[in-house]
């Protein structure tokens, strides 16, 4: 019974001994061709850094981290595959707002193709270019089209 308490005390000191060891203090030196060396014990000539400890790594605030973003990732990846969400009130009246504010762009787009006798676009020059008739029509079209697309109740 002796013998185990004994050697339980010896591994004690010994754990205690090494958790001293290992939050020890950092020294730096200087050899005859200038550069510097860092320990973790002081040697001739050493000097004490200030504010820089050594600690060993806490494994159990390691391991709390490593699960807190696996959790992270499972709850990323289960909201995907439960699909989109349905939007929120907010962004309903967001999305209805946007859209609203398209379809007065695309009307008047469309009444100004409408309206206009001759239409221009600007080339790479920054000059006029004027539309041919089956080129109006093709605007004209493609602006009825995004009407009905945005303007749809």
């Amino acid at each position: 019974m002796k013998i185990r308490s004994t050697t339980a005390l010896i591994l004690t000191l010994t754990l205690a001994a090494a958790s001293v060891a290992a939050a020890g203090e950092i020294y730096m030196w200087t050899d005859k061709d200038g550069n510097s060396h860092y320990e973790d014990r002081p040697t001739e000539g050493a000097v004490r850094l200030a504010g820089i400890e050594s600690r060993s790594t806490d494994n159990s605030q390691v391991q709390a981290m490593v699960q807190a973003r696996r959790d992270t990732r499972a709850t990323a990846r289960e909201a995907a595959a439960n699909g989109p969400q349905a939007p929120t009130r907010e962004e309903r009246r967001a999305e209805a707002k946007e859209r609203a504010d398209q379809c007065t762009g695309f009307r008047a787009r469309l009444e100004k193709l409408l309206t206009s006798r001759r239409l221009y676009r600007q080339d790479d020059k920054g000059e006029r270019v004027y539309l041919g008739d089956n080129e109006m029509d093709v605007a004209r079209a493609e602006a009825q089209s995004k009407v009905e697309e945005y303007c749809a109740s």
